[in-house]
C-alpha cells in the first residue's frame, strides 16, 4: 500500500519562508545585544514584555517573596515533580563512570567526566509559564555538578512568575533573572555589563529562542535545537479516536506552529480522529493556538502496515512519539530517531512534560536523527588523559609513533617521539628520521 496523507500541513516552502524571517530578526537582535549590552536588553524587554526593572537579576529577598506567593498544594506538587526528576537524573549520573585502564604495561589511559563550568537555563513563560522547564534544566545541571547555574524566564503579567522562580530556586539556580526571548538567551551567552557570559545554553523555547541558540552555537555550547513542540501519535485499531485526538491537541495548544501528526494503518481511526479533533476544538479553552497548529502543521498519514508506520516515524523523527498499538515494545526496539517515546495507552506526553521524571527538553525538526534530549550527561564533558610510567613503554610507544609520524610527513611530531626514545631507550635515532 502506498503511504497516503489524509491531511497534510502547509508546504515546506512556506515553512522555510517563516524560518527565514525568524532568522533575520534574531541575527539583528543578537548583534544589538553584543554591541550595546544591557541597554539593548532593556529596550527589548520594554518592547516585548513591557518590563523595565532596576535590575533583571532577582535579589534573595525578591526570590523569597516570590516563593511566599506559591500555594501549599502547588509547592507540594513542584517538590514531588522535582523528586522524580532528580531520582532519574541521579541514576543517569551514576551510569557515567570515570575510567582508567593499563592498555599495555606502563601505558595508562583514562577519562574523566567533568561538569561544564557555567550554564544558562532558559525557561519559557510567555503564553504558558513553563514551570517544569526549570526542573528539567536547572535541577539536572545541579545533579551534574555545574558550579554556576543561571536561569532566566520572562515576566508574566509584569512580574516574576512565583512558581517558576520557586522551581528555579529549589532546583539549584545560583542566579535568577527575569528576561525573556532573544534578549535572555543573548545576554546569557554573550554577556553584558551586568551578566557574566556562560559556557552553555539549555532549555526549550519558541522559534526565536531556538534560532538564537542555533546562531550562538560555537560561541557557547547548547543542549540541542529545541524549537516549537512536536507530537506524533502512532496508533492502530487497538485504540480509539478520542484518545488519539486528545493526545494530538494536548501538544498542539503550545502555539500556532506546533506540528501534530497521526500515523496509523487504520483508515477508520484516521477519519474518526480528524472528526474528533474538530469536536474537541469547539470545547478546548486553548483552541485558538491548537486550531492554528492543526490547520497549518497537522498531518494524518495512512500506512499499509506497522512496518510502514515505523519507517514513516523514523524518517520524520518527531520530538514526542506516543505509541498505542498491539506491539508497543516492537516499536521501542525498532525506533531509532525521536525525542522521547511514550508507550501504551496509560502513558502520555503531559506526564513526561511535567512530572514522571524523564527530561522534556527534546530534539525537534528531525534533530532526533543525530541527538537525544537533554539529560545529565549533556552537562558533563568527557575528557581523556594518558600517562606513560616506564622507560620501556616510552621507548616502545615512541618507536611506533615516530614511524607513523614520518609516514604522514610530520617530522616535528616524529621528534617528540624520538627525543624520548633517545632519553629513555638509549637509542640514537638520527634527527628527522623515523625510529628503526
Amino acid at each position: 500500500m502506498t503511504i497516503d496523507y489524509l491531511k497534510r500541513s502547509k508546504p515546506e516552502a512556506e515553512k522555510a519562508e517563516d524560518d527565514a524571517k525568524v532568522r533575520a530578526s534574531v541575527e539583528a537582535a543578537l548583534a544589538d545585544i553584543e554591541a550595546r549590552g544591557d541597554d539593548a536588553v532593556r529596550e527589548m524587554s520594554a518592547k516585548f514584555d513591557s518590563y523595565e526593572p532596576d535590575s533583571f537579576r532577582l535579589s534573595a529577598s525578591e526570590i523569597e517573596a516570590a516563593m511566599q506567593r506559591v500555594g501549599a498544594r502547588d509547592m507540594e506538587d513542584i517538590k514531588f515533580a522535582q523528586a522524580q526528576i532528580r531520582r532519574f537524573a541521579e541514576a543517569q549520573r551514576a551510569s557515567m563512570t570515570d575510567i582508567e585502564v593499563e592498555t599495555l604495561p606502563g601505558v595508562v589511559l583514562g577519562h574523566r567526566n567533568i561538569p561544564v563550568q557555567s550554564v544558562g537555563c532558559y525557561v519559557p513563560g510567555g503564553k504558558f509559564p513553563m514551570v517544569a522547564s526549570a526542573h528539567m534544566s536547572v535541577l539536572t545541571a545541579s545533579v551534574a555538578g555545574v558550579p554556576r547555574i543561571i536561569a532566566s524566564a520572562p515576566p508574566v503579567d509584569g512580574a516574576p512568575h512565583p512558581a517558576i522562580v520557586t522551581a528555579m530556586k529549589l532546583g539549584g539556580a545560583h542566579e535568577i533573572y527575569v528576561m525573556g526571548g532573544i534578549q535572555a538567551v543573548g545576554a546569557m551567552a554573550l554577556g553584558t555589563e551586568s551578566i557574566d557570559p556562560v559556557h552553555m545554553l539549555v532549555g526549550p523555547g519558541n522559534a526565536f529562542v531556538a534560532e538564537a541558540k542555533r546562531q550562538l552555537y560555537g560561541r557557547v555550547g547548547i543542549d540541542l535545537f529545541a524549537g516549537p513542540t512536536e507530537t506524533m501519535v502512532i496508533a492502530d485499531e487497538t485504540v480509539d479516536a478520542e484518545l488519539c485526538a486528545t493526545d494530538l491537541l494536548g501538544q498542539a495548544e503550545h502555539g500556532y506552529n506546533s506540528p501534530a501528526c497521526l500515523v496509523t494503518n487504520s483508515r477508520r481511526l484516521a477519519t474518526e480522529t480528524m472528526a474528533e479533533v474538530e469536536r474537541l476544538l469547539r470545547i478546548l479553552p486553548t483552541s485558538e493556538a491548537a486550531s492554528a497548529s492543526w490547520q497549518d502543521y497537522g498531518d494524518v498519514i495512512l500506512c499499509g502496515s506497522h512496518d510502514e508506520m515505523l519507517a514513516v516515524a523514523n524518517d520524520l523523527a518527531y520530538e514526542h512519539v506516543q505509541v498505542m498499538t498491539d506491539r508497543d515494545d516492537w516499536f521501542l526496539e525498532n525506533m531509532h530517531s525521536y525525542g522521547a517515546l511514550f508507550l501504551g495507552r496509560r502513558t502520555n506526553v503531559a506526564n513526561g512534560d511535567k512530572v514522571i521524571g524523564t527530561n522534556h527538553t527534546l530534539p525537534t525538526k528531525r534533530a532526533g536523527r543525530y541527538t537525544g534530549g537533554l539529560w545529565v550527561g549533556k552537562f558533563l564533558k568527557t575528557h581523556s588523559y594518558q600517562r606513560v610510567t616506564t622507560d620501556k613503554a616510552a621507548t616502545m610507544m615512541g618507536e611506533y609513533g615516530s614511524r607513523l609520524c614520518i609516514l604522514e610527513g610530520f617530522v616535528g611530531h616524529a621528534e617528540q617521539c624520538n627525543i624520548r626514545i633517545r632519553r629513555y631507550g638509549g637509542v640514537e635515532v638520527p634527527y628527522g628520521e623515523g625510529a628503526p
